[in-house]
């Protein structure tokens, strides 16, 4: 239904974009005097004019229907001019609606808070809102059409809607459905001329089958540009699905996989038959492992200039899609199952991309269980959710030398002759599965122990405090931990402390009997691979071990990720710490009473290349070689060790972890060490000068001496010039 006016852009826009999708026919009903030049099918009702309330229009309309339409189509659905129409959602839907009954679909309403009471209607009756749809089924159309002008004769109220609804209910009996589920799928915004004028990734367009209204007609047509996307996703999901399925049935039969990736199509898709899975690939080099992006409240990230800092708007609005169509996944079956399932928040999650394969995501989400069958309920539900949204095929066009003008240079003449475009909305997410918790009580298992494992040689000081953050994170919380320190003899010239470890562990054991706590005392000069080897002997193969050096502090969320990202035979943990600048440079020398937990740019950074820090099963610490004990003093042995699990065949979990922080401390490199120890040593010691108060044109005028220079440690002004150190 529309006018005159609208007919050149309202109703347009309505038949050049979801209008010619439809399973059936459009019509466009307006006054007997409308004429337009766009290339509508307009019919003009003979003694209908444009005049508001439309009353006379909605009726005749009607009625025109009844006597052209009937014999040819089972629903009619009555529309505005300013509504978007899903066509493959509105068939999908009534087709699941028995066509021979009479039928009155729509939003259900009974006026405003002002009108009630004003409209004539019985306390049980109601009807469909105009706005958003309403759709008849032909059993209906047909037993209202003899009565229209009855009807026309007897209007109680100003609202065309309010009479259509009247009418059926007198003349079919039936009245608009009751259900609350119309809001979402016939859906109207009551913002009126700002509706769907913002974002267009809202839970409210993605469900419905009616969008209104959309007062402007050039919004129509982006909001159909942008739905006609969703559709181009959900066919490229189900080319991902149809892969898949052809890669497995090909192998159950014994025969190679049908190579999609020849370069006469012009397109490569081979990886995706490759099912859903986090083990998707090895990497068989340091360079190749992909890290993990740690995010809670605030975003842990690799290679950011913030190490905490906030999620941006882009991680954002992919972690929104993915979590938008997780949820559209699990509640597909909602009405079969009797429960619906909400979404509140999540808690924490990983993420990380790989290039060429996938985007993937690790979620815990806090949702809300709803159960509206049976024995109603709701109840709060914590689960973990592995997705991954799959790279699309790589396409690649070429374009005609002779049609391309002079390039600036060879660069430039590469990116016009090829347009390679990677297509990254793919999204499958048929192979997860979701359980909520029945009605029997489970009983809670006891959480994997984990073995720490504390190389130690003297810094008594530095290991009392390590012991209070144990005593504090694992005793007090009753964690189900073990600890096996390591002593070694002191550098020469320190203090021999070892005693002092026995006894600090001993009156532990007074405080806390049932505590698993050992000392191993090492009559040798310090090595951290003989230490981490003495004690994984105290472990059996099935245990977890945790190897952790004493300048390190940790929380309970770190044991939780230890369990929750070590596997046996499987995959390894390697977080990567926190570790804190020299305080000289970053907190005015403070030192003590310092809080370790504060993560920002100014007081540190990640330490992407220190592998010492591990979780792994002993089990596996064997199958991979072990740790080599000829490597002697500091340093070397992490970085051996995690190449060996490099060539192995499991997989590294790297990931930022904010509960692991390195504190500050002085670092003496021996000159006797390997070269590449010392190094390796000197290295360590450089990162930790942090220059957090220098200017930018101090930086940049220290940086065009030397464009190799990757930090800068501090810039002063002699009477020979400005000179960095």
């Amino acid at each position: 239904m529309t006018a005159n006016k609208y007919l050149d852009n309202r109703a347009k826009a309505v038949y050049e974009t979801w209008g010619k999708q439809l399973p059936g026919k459009i019509a466009f009903f307006s006054s007997e005097s409308s004429s337009t030049d766009a290339n509508i099918p307009l019919i003009r009702l003979s003694g209908v004019d444009d005049s508001y309330p439309p009353q006379k229009k909605s009726f005749m309309m009607l009625k025109y229907m009844a006597e052209h339409f009937a014999d040819h189509f089972e629903y009619f659905m009555r529309s505005d001019d300013d509504v978007y129409v899903r066509p493959d959602r509105l068939e999908l839907f009534l087709r699941s609606v028995n066509s021979t009954h009479p039928q009155f679909i729509g939003q259900a309403g009974r006026g405003t808070q002002d009108e009630i009471g004003l409209l004539s209607l019985k306390t049980d009756e109601n009807f469909c809102m105009g706005g958003p749809g309403v759709i008849m089924s032909r059993a209906t159309l047909l037993q209202i059409a003899p009565h229209i002008r009855d009807c026309l004769k007897n209007l109680r109220s100003t609202h065309e809607d309010v009479e259509v609804g009247r009418c059926v209910r007198k003349y079919a009996n039936v009245p608009c459905t009751w259900s609350y589920e119309m809001q979402s799928i016939l859906y109207h915004n009551s913002s009126g001329t700002e509706a769907f004028t913002g974002p267009l990734k809202q839970r409210e367009v993605h469900r419905a089958i009616t969008l209104h209204p959309v007062k402007n007609h050039t919004h129509l047509y982006r909001l159909h540009s942008y739905v006609q996307g969703l559709a181009i996703r959900a066919a490229e999901g189900e080319v991902v699905r149809l892969t898949r399925e052809l890669d497995r049935t090909s192998e159950e039969a014994g025969l190679s996989p049908p190579r999609l990736d020849q370069p006469a199509s012009g397109t490569f898709i081979s990886h995706l038959g490759m099912d859903a899975s986090l083990q998707k690939w090895n990497a068989g080099l340091e360079e190749e492992v992909v890290p993990w992006d740690f995010f809670s409240r605030a975003a842990f990230q690799l290679g950011a200039a913030n190490p905490r800092h906030k999620i941006t708007s882009g991680v954002n609005e992919g972690l929104n899609d993915v979590v938008r169509d997780f949820m559209d996944m699990i509640n597909r079956v909602s009405k079969e199952r009797g429960r619906v399932i909400d979404f509140k928040e999540v808690l924490y999650g990983y993420i990380r991309w790989h290039p060429s394969l996938a985007s993937e995501y690790i979620l815990d989400m806090l949702l809300l269980y709803k159960k509206f069958r049976g024995k109603k309920m709701t109840v709060p539900v914590r689960r973990h959710a592995y997705m991954q949204v799959p790279l699309g095929p790589l396409y690649v066009r070429e374009i005609e030398q002779e049609h391309l003008l002079e390039p600036a240079s060879p660069t430039s003449a590469i990116q016009e002759l090829v347009e390679v475009v990677v297509k990254s909305s793919l999204k499958d997410l048929s192979k997860l599965s979701y359980k909520v918790p029945s009605g029997e009580p489970s009983i809670p298992q006891k959480p994997k122990k984990i073995h720490f494992i504390l190389p130690l040689a003297g810094r008594l000081k530095t290991f009392q405090r390590f012991i209070e953050n144990f005593r504090s994170t694992c005793l007090e919380r009753e964690e189900n931990v073990a600890l096996v320190v390591v002593s070694f003899q002191p550098p020469p010239g320190e203090e021999d402390t070892r005693d002092h470890v026995e006894a600090l562990i001993s009156s532990l054991h007074l405080d806390y009997p049932e505590a698993d706590m050992t000392v191993l005392q090492a009559n040798t000069t310090f090595s951290r691979a003989m230490a981490l080897e003495l004690g994984a002997n105290l472990c059996k193969d099935s245990d977890l071990m945790f190897f952790i050096d004493v300048d390190m502090t940790f929380t309970s969320a770190t044991l939780d990720r230890v369990r929750l990202h070590t596997k046996e035979r499987l995959q390894i943990y390697y977080p990567i710490v926190f570790s804190e600048f020299d305080p000289d440079f970053s907190r005015d020398g403070k030192i003590d009473g310092y809080d370790h937990s504060l993560i920002n740019e100014d007081v540190g950074y990640w330490r992407a290349f220190g592998f010492g820090i591990v979780a792994m099963y002993k089990s596996d610490l064997r199958s991979v070689g072990g740790l080599d004990t000829s490597i002697l003093g500091w340093g070397g042995e992490d970085v051996d060790l995690y190449e060996k699990v490099l060539k192995s065949e499991i997989q590294i979990f790297r990931a930022a972890d904010p509960g692991l922080t390195h504190v500050f401390h002085r670092v003496a490199c021996d000159h006797n060490l390997e070269a590449s120890q010392y190094q390796m040593c000197q290295g360590t010691r450089y990162s930790t000068y942090g220059a957090p108060h220098l200017k930018m044109k101090e930086q940049e005028h220290c940086w065009q001496g030397d464009r190799h220079l990757w930090l800068v440690v501090n810039c002063e002004i002699s009477d020979h010039g400005e000179y960095c150190r």
